[in-house]
């Protein structure tokens, strides 16, 4: 459900975790985890992540999945427009706990945006989109930062010891399938390129009378001369029948 930015709704209050409770949570978590592994694409995991997130820790109205896109961050999925926001509002300034989170350090707690002087910059900024407090928890797994986990609120101090301790069980597996989920998408695509550029290797030749080296380092040609990826060479050969040469100039 989106909320307007100048509309705020009260944050969940949880009871504290007993053991039984902690075993009732990792049940939950686990269980969560399967269903993340039975999404097939890296999008719908990270949209079934916030939704999740911003559900189950303890303070939290809304959540963001950030991600660096080149020189920028991105909000790769959001349960708000007003975590999207703030996202962008980091990226404009160049700093922000979620900067902090990606590049520098696993977790970071902030009780009130607008007046922490480490971010000066998003402090005089931030109640563009009326958030005040903020959990962000990187979502990593060996040798692979998948980008950070952003939970906000519009209370200030929102967040304690407890939504940072659940929050940190929660990326553990959510980080693990997403890692999972992309790997095998990586491996859709790459499966998928190899099969179209087997046909359109076919196709040079026997139009050509040429052998599959010949061939594919014609279509490599192809592509650096139109600066396209050879996939995309390809596919165009392979659909049109036609094989796009660079435009004399």
């Amino acid at each position: 459900m989106s909320h307007s930015p100048g509309e705020q709704q009260p944050p969940r209050e949880a009871a504290p975790v007993t053991p039984a409770g902690e075993e009732r949570l990792e049940q939950h978590l686990a269980r969560l985890a399967l269903e993340l592994h039975e999404e097939e694409s890296p999008q719908a995991v990270m949209e079934r992540i916030v939704a999740a997130a911003a559900a189950l820790v303890p303070g939290a109205q809304d959540a963001t999945i950030t991600r660096v896109r080149g020189k920028h961050v991105t909000s790769a999925a959001a349960t708000d427009d007003r975590g999207r926001g703030l996202d962008a509002l980091q990226d404009q300034t160049g700093q922000g706990p979620c900067l902090s989170t990606l590049f520098e350090q696993d977790l970071t707690l902030v009780g009130d945006l607008s007046t922490d002087e480490r971010w000066p910059e998003l402090a005089a900024r931030v109640g563009e989109v009326g958030l005040r407090s903020m959990l962000c928890l990187r979502l990593y797994v060996a040798g692979d930062n998948l980008g950070a986990l952003d939970l906000v609120s519009s209370t200030p101090g929102a967040f304690d010891e407890e939504s940072a301790e659940i929050g940190q069980l929660f990326v553990s597996h959510a980080a693990v399938a997403l890692a999972a989920t992309e790997k095998m998408s990586n491996l859709r695509v790459a499966v998928a390129s190899r099969d179209v550029i087997g046909q359109a290797k076919g196709i040079l030749m026997e139009r050509f009378k040429i052998t599959a080296d010949q061939a594919f380092a014609l279509l490599s040609r192809v592509s650096q001369d139109t600066n396209r990826k050879l996939r995309e060479v390809a596919d165009e050969l392979a659909t049109t029948g036609h094989l796009r040469r660079p435009t004399q100039r």
